[in-house]
């Protein structure tokens, strides 16, 4: 079992204890609001279910139907896992409503609180380190669930505090207008995380990743790169997609073209905390690139070199050579 699937194991555990306690104590008060918390339980155990099986989807080795791998199972099972909240925000917010027309009496209150505030306490623990795991690991899933677990601890904090201010006033309905925000809540989450692999599924491009990159080739730039464009980034799983065209010097012949993209590919490959594999292509110098660039001499060159042009997020991602962007 790799480390991934003991995390997304611990979330299962957690999330199955964690629901039995949710829902004794909502048989104990008759809380709309403790109710909220419990459903959302019962998501968290689905999810997690789920995501240990992409997990282990997500590790097999690409075949000849799969030849990118099959890392993109991680965006989908990021998909359930939004749905799933979504769903359950929109359940709990239909039983908010019932009860506005149909209300329970609330007994046991306190004990109630008491049973949620521990609750609270292990998801958060165990959503921070899962969160934590997910980011050095690059998994989406183990990152989703992390944060899953302490949206659903923030939720309860919110839920001990207003069932404690209903205690004191004996206000009743701070159970259903409880009830009614945290189902709001719940359903902004799930929509961000829907949000979030409908991105994936559609290949949106990484903003995070480009500008990592970006800040690596800045730092380890070399002459000879004369220019860097249409770099697009995609992410498979734990693993990074990664094509562009790197403008190389024209009279170079192909062992010294081959050497240049290598070098181009370990600088990324040793500083990028993802495996990634490259599709790099080969463009040619023209005259105008003569004035950004540094390559000493040049045997061919037209103009001195008079401007140096940062690589940024806009200009690396653009399909043309960068004098063309003057």
């Amino acid at each position: 079992m790799n480390r991934q699937m003991r995390l997304v194991l611990l979330s299962l555990i957690t999330g199955i204890v964690l629901m039995l306690i949710k829902f004794i104590a909502y048989f104990i008060t008759e809380s709309n609001a403790i109710f909220s918390d419990a459903a959302e339980s019962i998501v968290n155990i689905v999810a997690s279910g789920f995501a240990y099986y992409s997990i282990y989807l997500a590790a097999q080795p690409k075949d000849e139907n799969h030849p990118y791998g099959h890392g993109k199972v991680e965006f989908f099972s990021v998909f359930v896992e939004g749905g799933m909240i979504f769903i359950a925000g929109s359940i709990i917010l239909i039983k908010s409503i019932y009860s506005l027309f149909s209300p329970q009496p609330i007994t046991n209150v306190e004990e109630g609180m008491y049973l949620i505030l521990a609750t609270s306490f292990i998801n958060f623990a165990v959503g921070f380190y899962l969160m934590k795991r997910g980011k050095a690991l690059r998994s989406l899933t183990i990152e989703a669930d992390g944060k899953h677990l302490q949206v659903d601890a923030y939720s309860s904090i919110g839920l001990i505090a207003g069932l404690l201010i209903m205690k004191l006033t004996g206000l009743a309905w701070i159970d259903l207008a409880l009830s009614f925000v945290l189902g709001t809540f719940i359903l902004f989450n799930g929509y961000k995380l829907l949000r979030k692999s409908i991105s994936g599924l559609m290949d949106e491009s990484d903003t995070e990743v480009i500008e990592e990159v970006v800040t690596i080739l800045n730092a380890n730039r070399k002459p000879v790169w004369i220019d860097v464009h249409n770099l697009r980034v995609q992410r498979y799983g734990q693993e990074l997609h990664i094509d562009c065209h790197l403008t190389l010097p024209n009279y170079y012949d192909l062992n010294k073209v081959h050497d240049c993209i290598s070098d181009f590919d370990q600088v990324l490959n040793e500083n990028l905390h993802s495996k990634t594999e490259f599709f790099i292509h080969a463009d040619p110098c023209m005259p105008e690139c003569c004035h950004y660039c540094t390559v000493e001499n040049c045997p061919i060159r037209s103009e001195p070199y008079s401007k140096h042009i940062e690589w940024t997020t806009v200009n690396v991602t653009k399909n043309m050579k960068h004098f063309r962007d003057r």
